[in-house]
This record gives structure tokens, C-alpha cells and sequence, in this order.
């Protein structure tokens, strides 16, 4: 059976600060600003209370603090939002296997093949945001008939809502929506049309193609004739495995220090090993990420003969990337250390002659993974690291 309108895009409302207000119950129906902290800290997510007062994701902070000064301003809890993002999942796999993340708080289904099971779309759409309110949190599902439109639906019905478009009702949908709302038009783009006199979607679906093509370049103009119609073939192509683990940091203040930047390096490299290990990897190629104050972004790789996933491998590699660089460098304002070439995990190793000789990295990791599953992230770590 052909399901006219199988495609669901669900959305998150305010993702990070709602769980915030899940961790913090006196946070709820308050403005709350999630986010970093310091001068260059910015909006990662804001209730819609201090979005009322024009707070807004990737706002600076400083901004966020005269607009709302009366918010609750909450650092970054990514492993909560992460822990949080990985229930939701469960819910869209209850309810199809075909789930396409597009970050930690939405995803595309298509549930073409669950009707059967839970019935129509929109049906589906209302089960998954009474799950997702049973987590504490609040959705907004798109029903549509391809991604392009599904999502488009979502954003009308924000938030917490469900907005069906029908297969024969897509003009009317679509064609009173400003040209902004069209895939691969950006504000630039937006006002070459503008300047045309083309300001809806309709008046893009009264040209040629070919006037397009004209207008905006044979590609952008392609897909733009397509997409004032309603089209989008694209299917919901469900997650691949990762193929890299790691973590990075914009500091508060440049680095210039050796002894600092390593510090924040072994940092890095603990909290990759960790993120390895809690998903069953490790890996063979080591890189060391650096953003240098003037904004030049380098990387540097290394492949180890054996996989890794301790700290100690990790860092050692890393320093050794870092011991290259020139020292005459820019100060440092981001670093980042991710491992590559994955594999499942533990590592394999080659038997040593005399076993009770080799180094016990991999006993010494899961106990402090053990520990930190028990007392929380910071109750154990590297000893370089305890005065911070």
C-alpha cells in the first residue's frame, strides 16, 4: 500500500533548556539562556519565555545578557542533552527503523512501512510527540510527503505542534511562503530575487525553468523549479556509523602556554577516550586540531599500528602532533582531538612474551569508567588536571 504523505520531520522545542528544566524544576516557565559562559560564549538554545525578548541560538551571550538580564544563564550539560537525544531515539526506532538524524534533537522518518502496525502518518506523528511528553519534553512533527516539505511543516507548526501537508494541498501550502524558506536560498540569493520582484515561492512557479536557471545558475535554478513544486526525491537514509569520536573547545582566552595547552589537550584526549569507550570503539588514527587566534584551522593525523582507546595512547599521540608545530605560532583559541578509523572495541594486541610486564591502561579505564558511571564525570581523572 502507497502512503500519500509517509515522511515525519520532528523537532525539538528548545532541546537543551528544556532539559535544563527537567534537571531544574523551578527553571519551568522561566527564560532560560543555555550556552557558554565566558566573553566568547554563545546561545546553543533559549525557553521560548527569553525568546520572547529576542534571545536567540547562536546569539553571544553578552547579547542574550542585555536583552533577558533576568534569565536563568545555565552552562552547557552535553551529556545530558546527549543521554536525553539517545531516549528520543529509541522512540522514533519504536516506531519505524527508517530514522535520519540531523542532530541531537531532530530527525526525519519515514514511516511508509508502520502503518500497519500504529496506522496513518499523522496518527504515528501523535504517538511519537505523546512518547517524547511522557520524557518530559515537547515536539513539533512535520507530515508531509517528502523531507523538503515535512520539515518546512514543522517549522509552521512550532511550538508544540502537528502540521499535516497533503498531497493535494501542497500549492497552497507552499506557494504564499517567502523565497527563504526554499533549500539553497540564503539571504544573499534571497535578495538577487527580491530585487527581481520574485518575493513568494509562487512567483518562482510561475518561471521557466530555464528563467531560473538564468536568475540564479543552472544548479541552484534545477533545484529551485523543483522545489516550488513540491518536489523532493531524496529517501530518509537512516544513521551511519560514526567515523570519528572526539571533542574540541573554544577557550575563554587564547592559549600561548605549553604547559596550558597540553593540559587542555590531555583534557581532550581523556574525554575522547571516554565517548570511545561508552560506545564499544576504539580507533587508529589520532588528530590534533588547532585554531589559532587569527582564525587559521589546522589539522595533523597520526596512524597507530594498533587501535586505541585509553587516555594515555591518546594524549601521547596528540602531544607528539602538537611537539610540531612551529613555536613561533599565533596564540591557540580552539583545540580538538578525535580518533578515526574505528573499530569495535576493546582493542585487539598482540601477546606479549611476558603478559605480566605489559601495561594495564585498559584495566585502569574501565575502572574509572565504572567510577564516573557511578559519581558523576569530574569524581576521577588525570592528575595534571585536579587544580582546574
Amino acid at each position: 500500500m502507497q502512503v500519500a504523505e509517509p515522511i515525519l520531520h520532528v523537532d525539538m522545542d528548545a532541546f537543551y533548556a528544556s532539559v535544563e528544566a527537567i534537571k531544574d524544576p523551578s527553571l519551568r516557565g522561566r527564560p532560560v539562556v543555555v550556552g557558554g559562559q565566558g566573553g566568547r560564549g554563545v546561545v546553543t538554545s533559549a525557553s521560548y519565555e527569553a525568546r520572547a525578548f529576542g534571545v536567540r541560538s547562536a546569539m553571544p551571550m553578552i547579547t542574550a545578557r542585555r536583552l533577558c538580564p533576568h534569565a536563568a544563564f545555565v552552562p552547557n550539560d552535553f551529556a545530558s542533552y546527549q543521554d536525553y537525544s539517545g531516549r528520543i531515539r529509541e522512540v522514533f526506532l519504536a516506531h519505524s527503523p527508517l530514522v535520519e538524524p540531523l542532530s541531537l534533537d531532530e530527525a526525519f522518518l519515514d514511516v511508509s512501512g508502520s502503518v500497519k502496525l500504529f496506522g496513518p502518518p499523522p496518527e504515528i506523528a501523535r504517538r511519537i510527540k505523546n512518547a517524547i511528553r511522557d520524557l518530559g519534553l515537547a515536539c513539533t512533527v512535520g507530515v508531509a510527503p517528502n523531507k523538503f516539505l515535512a520539515k518546512l511543516a514543522s517549522a509552521a507548526a512550532k511550538p508544540d505542534g502537528l502540521l499535516v501537508v497533503k498531497a493535494d494541498s501542497i500549492e497552497g501550502f507552499l506557494h504564499p511562503l517567502p523565497v527563504t524558506a526554499l533549500w539553497g536560498v540564503g539571504s544573499q540569493t534571497g535578495d538577487v530575487l527580491r530585487r527581481l520582484g520574485l518575493k513568494r515561492v509562487g512567483d518562482l512557479a510561475a518561471l521557466s525553468r530555464r528563467t531560473l536557471e538564468r536568475a540564479v545558475g543552472d544548479a541552484l535554478g534545477a533545484l529551485l523549479y523543483d522545489l516550488v513544486r513540491g518536489i523532493d526525491k531524496r529517501p530518509v537514509i537512516p544513521e551511519e556509523p560514526a567515523k570519528s569520536v572526539g571533542s574540541e573547545e573554544t577557550f575563554l582566552r587564547d592559549l600561548d602556554s605549553t604547559e596550558e595547552i597540553l593540559r587542555e589537550i590531555l583534557r581532550l584526549a581523556d574525554r575522547t577516550a571516554t565517548r570511545l569507550r561508552a560506545k564499544g570503539l576504539c580507533g587508529r588514527t589520532v588528530t590534533l586540531k588547532v585554531r589559532f587566534s587569527n582564525f587559521k584551522t589546522i589539522t595533523r593525523s597520526k596512524t597507530l599500528e594498533q587501535e586505541a582507546d585509553t587516555t594515555a595512547a591518546i594524549y601521547e599521540v596528540a602531544r607528539l602532533l602538537y611537539s610540531k608545530l612551529d613555536p613561533d605560532r599565533p596564540r591557540i583559541r580552539l583545540l580538538g582531538v578525535a580518533v578515526a578509523g574505528l573499530a569495535p572495541g576493546p582493542p585487539r594486541r598482540q601477546l606479549l612474551l611476558d603478559q605480566a610486564d605489559a601495561p594495564r591502561w585498559e584495566e585502569a579505564a574501565r575502572a574509572i569508567d565504572d567510577i564516573r558511571a557511578r559519581f558523576g564525570e569530574s569524581s576521577v581523572g588525570p592528575a595534571t588536571l585536579l587544580d582546574r
